[in-house]
């Protein structure tokens, strides 16, 4: 069953693997780095997040170790959905949280409101573009993005009414465990989807083009298994 679901990590070459690993941890390392800009801007967080830092109010773990358990549970929730995942499913799920704490050690809540817009805007198009670049290595959806599509393929319902109803769910949850909702929240919801359609075109055809630059320097030789 795991190997039917399991996306296997191909390139050109392997070199080429390599550059895409790369790219999908540093994709995976900024992502992380995002969330902590957004947290601590203190001004409502992503829906997600607001469970994460809910569970973190009623639990012995930080934030980053709780946002990592609530995706260990989400990819448990793919099995019966068939959802395929891959490598970077599960470095998605096991490092983004650990990357958010090591962030907040340097990030810091602004005295000013001005200022805690410009820390949550510029840490929400940090995560649109750290997302294009993760997606763009291929090796497989996050954890909450790979329950949506899997969600939207059972239920036969549209992609947007899903993702819709999932973080509705998911704030609510989070709220009622006392994370923090506020108007970043809805700009969060509002912008994010447009923000990563802006940057994602640009990191697929990076990819495809190093991808090409690759096989030509083989000579057209075949993908490494």
């Amino acid at each position: 069953m795991f190997k039917r679901l399991w996306i296997p990590v191909t390139g050109t070459s392997w070199r080429n693997i390599a550059f895409r690993l790369v790219v999908l941890q540093i994709g995976l390392m900024l992502y992380g780095f995002a969330i902590s800009f957004m947290v601590d801007a203190d001004i409502g967080a992503s829906p997600w997040d607001v469970l994460g830092l809910g569970v973190a109010m009623h639990t012995p773990f930080s934030f980053g170790v709780a946002s990592v358990l609530i995706s260990v549970v989400v990819l448990v929730l793919w099995l019966p959905l068939r959802q395929k995942f891959g490598l970077g499913s599960l470095l998605n799920g096991l490092t983004v949280g650990l990357w958010a704490d090591v962030g907040r050690w340097f990030t810091v809540t602004p005295d000013a409101w001005w200022l805690a817009w410009l820390q949550f805007l510029f840490g929400m198009v940090l995560l649109a573009w750290a997302t294009a670049m993760y997606v763009s290595a291929g090796y497989g959806p996050g954890p909450r993005d790979g329950l949506m599509t899997g969600l939207t393929r059972v239920t036969k319902w549209p992609l947007w009414v899903v993702r819709t109803l999932l973080e509705i769910t998911v704030v609510i949850i989070g709220f009622a465990l006392g994370g923090p909702v506020w108007f970043g929240t809805v700009v969060f919801a509002l912008a994010i989807g447009p923000l990563i359609q802006m940057f994602l075109p640009w990191w697929q055809k990076w990819m495809r083009a190093h991808a090409a630059r690759d096989r030509r320097r083989l000579g057209e030789e075949p993908e490494a298994a």
